[in-house]
């Protein structure tokens, strides 16, 4: 098992390394390459096409590319990947999946299985020459403005739509989960839809908080995501918020991260605000 905090990584052999190394340089670069042929198309689609019509494209592109990807991981050897419980979740009704976050591509691995997800995303990413030309013809919803957000989320579902929203806000940076955001609570209440929760596993911090693009990390990594509880809409936030918290605690309870995730003692949802 390769779950060592990144300061303690084992000794291997040369060749090993090596080939580690060109592997990942290899697929982060053809990721670059992919996101910014990708954004070029989407400027373009952007200013041409119809919302409808350039929401459905710029949705269905992410997932087509970043499904390549995936199957490009698994092909190299360099991730072991289970993501068949998303799949599951197609052609359900309005929903908002809630993951946990311990990693910079959980949210690149999840698109990569559904075709109209409406994700939640920072701002500074719709700024991102090699993602926010692909984000805004997605129409991806920016967490920056909480009521803007909030509105914007509510419409997505009413729409019919299923909503990404990791409810740490960040990736994980404690055992088993950061402070959680009310604003899920206070969504799914108005919207009056179910909350999914996702449960993310991964033995390795490679694209973790602090974790540096390019520096390697031990491979394979073992990634998996599996289905947590479902929850009916909220009518008591708070209440919903502590029951989330717990669900997050008992699924976390032994996972793979655990080796390498800091300890704190600060409690694990945020006070309840209706935003």
């Amino acid at each position: 098992m390769n779950s060592r905090h990144p300061s303690e990584l084992p000794a291997q052999p040369l060749l090993k390394v090596l080939g580690d190394s060109v592997s990942l340089w290899a697929l982060v670069i053809w990721l670059g390459v992919m996101c910014l042929t990708f954004s070029a198309a989407a400027m373009v689609c952007h200013a041409l096409l119809p919302k409808r019509w350039g929401t459905a494209a710029g949705r269905f592109g992410i997932m087509a590319g970043f499904r390549i990807y995936t199957w490009a991981l698994s092909a190299t050897g360099a991730y072991k990947l289970d993501l068949q419980a998303i799949d599951s979740l197609l052609g359900g009704p309005p929903i908002i999946l809630a993951p946990n976050h311990p990693s910079l591509i959980d949210a690149l691995l999840i698109l990569s299985r559904h075709p109209d997800l409406a994700c939640v995303l920072k701002g500074e990413l719709l700024g991102n020459p090699f993602l926010g030309a692909g984000a805004r013809l997605a129409r991806y919803i920016r967490s920056d403005f909480p009521r803007r957000m909030i509105k914007e989320a509510i419409a997505e579902l009413q729409r019919g739509g299923v909503l990404l929203l990791f409810p740490e806000g960040t990736r994980s940076i404690r055992d088993p989960i950061n402070p959680l955001k009310a604003s899920i609570a206070v969504i799914a209440k108005r919207a009056r839809v179910p909350v999914q929760v996702l449960i993310i596993e991964t033995d390795s911090p490679y694209l973790g908080k602090d974790w540096k693009l390019f520096r390697r990390p031990l491979l394979p990594i073992t990634y998996r995501v599996r289905l947590g509880k479902r929850f009916d809409p909220p009518t008591d936030p708070a209440a919903f918020m502590a029951a989330l918290e717990h669900e997050y605690a008992q699924q976390l309870e032994g996972a793979l991260q655990s080796e390498w995730l800091g300890e704190v003692s600060a409690p694990a949802v945020d006070s309840y605000s209706s935003q």
